[in-house]
């Protein structure tokens, strides 16, 4: 499909919170030769099995798959769940992690009602090469459901932005202007670029995200919004801890912020706590929930403050049903839920 000439924001796009309706939920299924979970692959799908399953109580579920060899893997894990709602793409990718690579879509109100933004991608900074498949997710996917595609030609990750859907986004310093990102645009021309091709129109920044996170600082490990002025953020108790500071400041920043003329309003979730495996610290989030039509699915880490994070959730989210699924080995992979969804809205 042909990268279209003007963009999205002056035709009438804007890219929906993940909160909106959605059409369907994408995934994309991990490769058993893949890097994400080494030495561990048969351990983090019982995991993804109960994402699946939870999803599909929610919205119908479109996952990417290699081939046949590797679609019938997955069916294998997923046997026993309703496929009704479950379609499979050939649209092989190297790695599982779809909100990175995955499209972002954007509505308007007039026809073509969908459209896809297809940011470029190198696996966070070129830490994890090859990554051409994924690089060519988003395009893939347009030509499947027939949507138009934009190219901004600017690196970025669907994880390393948060959107309230009426024009504010949330982003983090420590990713967005990394050097290995984007080093030839300046702040105010990636802030241009979130405004021409997402429809926003306020740009807020935090600053450092958490330590084991090799995205350099997504923030959906650190922040989210989960209404229009709400955001909800995580914080570290322990002032040992070597987030406690990051986080604290990230606090800040978002206690000074204003949307419409008015401050945010501040949720806090603790962070569970230290998870290491082979003496790597692990970046376990609570901040890293799916948002689902019917549900919210978030990562749990047997750690006294799951029910803490459960709580906090099912306040901000009463007519959503909060659904804790054990991560202790996902997290291996650096990532958990909101990392390996893409919403397609309705």
């Amino acid at each position: 499909m042909s990268p279209l000439q003007e963009r999205p924001a002056a035709l009438g796009y804007r890219m929906p919170a993940e909160w909106e309706p959605h059409a369907a939920t994408w995934l994309s299924w991990p490769r058993r030769e893949g890097i994400s979970f080494p030495d561990a692959f048969d351990r983090v799908l019982p995991a993804l099995r109960k994402m699946v399953e939870a999803l599909l109580t929610s919205e119908p579920v479109c996952i990417n798959v290699c081939n046949g060899a590797h679609e019938a893997e997955a069916r294998e894990v997923l046997a026993g769940l309703p496929f009704d709602r479950l379609t499979f793409y050939r649209i092989p990718t190297n790695e599982p992690w779809c909100r990175d690579h995955g499209p972002i879509f954007l509505t308007r109100a007039e026809e073509p009602r969908l459209a896809i933004v297809d940011w470029d991608y190198n696996a966070w900074g070129g830490k994890y090469p090859p990554c051409d498949l994924d690089d060519v997710v988003p395009t893939r996917i347009a030509e499947i459901i027939g949507a138009p595609v934009f190219y901004p030609r600017m690196i970025l990750e669907g994880g390393s932005i948060d959107v309230n859907g009426a024009g504010a986004l949330l982003t983090s310093e420590s990713c967005l202007l990394n050097p290995n990102r984007n080093p030839n645009l300046t702040r105010a021309e990636i802030e241009q670029r979130l405004r021409d091709y997402l429809g926003v129109t306020e740009i807020l920044w935090l600053g450092d995200g958490i330590e084991g996170d090799d995205t350099d600082g997504h923030v959906d490990d650190l922040a989210r919004f989960v209404s229009e002025r709400a955001v909800v953020t995580v914080v570290e108790e322990n002032r040992d801890d070597a987030n406690y500071k990051p986080l604290q400041e990230n606090v800040v920043r978002l206690r000074e912020m204003k949307w419409n003329g008015a401050p945010l309003e501040i949720i806090t979730l603790p962070m569970p706590a230290r998870i290491v495996r082979k003496d790597l610290r692990l970046p376990a989030s609570y901040a890293n929930f799916y948002i689902a039509n019917e549900c919210v699915l978030l990562p749990t880490f047997a750690d006294p403050n799951d029910a803490v994070a459960e709580g906090a959730l099912a306040k901000v989210f009463p007519r959503r049903r909060i659904v804790l699924i054990d991560c202790t080995e996902l997290i291996w992979g650096l990532g958990a839920f909101h990392c390996l969804t893409q919403q397609q809205p309705l």
